[in-house]
Parts: C-alpha cells; structure tokens; sequence
C-alpha cells in the first residue's frame, strides 16, 4: 500500500489452458488486496494482459510483469518472503511476526500454482498456512493479504481509473470517471 515497503505476490507455477482463470484471479486479488505488483511465469501472458487491462479500466498503480526465472526471483528478492501452503505455519500464529517484519523491509508473497519445489520452503523467511486444509490459493492469498493490511486495504483508493464501481445494496452500478 501506499508509503509503506512494497508487497510483490509472485505465482509460483503456471499451467497454459488449465491455471488461466487462477492466475489470473491471483493477479486480482493480489491488486485488488493492497499489494503493489504481481509477478507471472512468462508463459501466463494471457493473465498478464487481463489484469494490465483491469488495472488500467480501475486503477492502480499495480504493476504486472512476467519473468522466466521464477527461483532467481525468488532467491535474489531484497527482502521478506512468505510462501503460502496449506503445510505452513498457522497464519494467526505468525501474522504479527511477519507484519513487524515488514515495516522495514518490502514483502514478496508466493502463491503456488503446481508442485512447488522444497528450494521454495527453505528460501521462505515463512512458510504459511490458510487453514492448513486443501482450497484455492486465491481464498489464501485474500486471506494473507487481509491479515497482513489488518483491513486497511479495503479502503484504498485508485489512481488513473476509467471506470469505478459504486457499491449499492441491489443491482450494479459501474460509471466512467469522467461523467463525474
């Protein structure tokens, strides 16, 4: 978020035709929870291209790029990583841990997408758990990314956005920012 260290959620794994919709919602989530970039293997271009588009249409900054050398990223970060996977430690039991960590230091968030190899467990400052039960690494990502910003992330605001949703109890509402 704004002013603090940077949060990067890099997706760990990619599967053309059967990860497409899950990257992509990675990406989403990741923009959309506070964090600042995502970072996509280089064959989930059809991903990067869908959030570059969103990001554009509502607003940002959040940036997205693809890189083919997903452990060098991983190992070269500048900073805390936090590997998410159902075998970690339990997020409430570290949440605090890894915030005051953060405060000095930027953050990359691993969310795997196939077999993560053990390097990735042991380059982890943590290794942590949503639940520590099977569901999508998406649900784990919000989940971090909510307890991380303790909430404040629900309250951004988004810079350059064509279009803003304005919440309603029924029905939708998307207008262009310009009509304003």
């Amino acid at each position: 978020m704004h002013g603090e260290p940077e949060v990067a959620v890099l997706r760990y794994g990619h599967r053309p035709g059967r990860d497409d919709r899950m990257t992509t919602h990675v990406g989403l989530t990741a923009r959309a929870l506070g964090a600042d970039r995502v970072v996509f293997p280089g064959n989930a271009g059809q991903s990067e291209e869908t959030v570059a588009d969103i990001t554009e249409r509502f607003g940002g900054p959040f940036d997205v790029e693809l890189t083919d050398q997903l452990d060098a990223f991983i190992r070269d970060w500048d900073g805390v990583v936090v590997h998410l996977t159902m075998y970690g430690e339990r997020v409430q039991d570290v949440e605090r841990e890894i915030r005051d960590a953060r405060e000095d230091e930027p953050l990359l968030v691993v969310v795997g997408g196939e077999k993560v190899p053990f390097d990735v467990y042991e380059h982890a400052d943590w290794n942590v758990g949503v639940t520590n039960q099977p569901h999508s690494e998406v649900a784990g990502l919000a989940v971090f990314l909510d307890r991380l910003f303790d909430g404040r992330e629900l309250e951004q605001e988004y810079e350059n956005a064509e279009r803003r949703v304005i919440p309603q109890a029924l029905g939708k509402r998307v207008e262009d920012v310009d009509a304003e």
